[in-house]
């Protein structure tokens, strides 16, 4: 921005992002393409399969613990 002497708001605006994508830098799991090849070797082998159940197959493979997808309480 400093190329072309204009302010870091009026280039986000310009391009119609926010500012903070602008400081913030993604972040990811570590292990992120290895979680998404076994997602897909699921999907591809069990194709009918829900992301329900896909996540239950993960999570029995260890990669996901319980309640990091979310915090509501199993409906009994």
């Amino acid at each position: 921005m400093a190329k072309f002497s204009v302010s870091e708001r009026f280039a986000c605006t310009v391009l119609g992002q926010h500012r903070s994508a602008q400081r913030k830098k993604p972040r990811g799991r570590p292990d992120e393409e290895a979680l998404t090849a076994d997602i897909i070797r699921l999907a591809s082998r069990y194709g009918r399969y829900g992301y329900r159940r896909i996540t239950a197959m993960l999570r029995s493979e260890g990669w996901i613990p319980r309640g990091i997808l979310g915090s509501a309480a199993p409906v009994r």
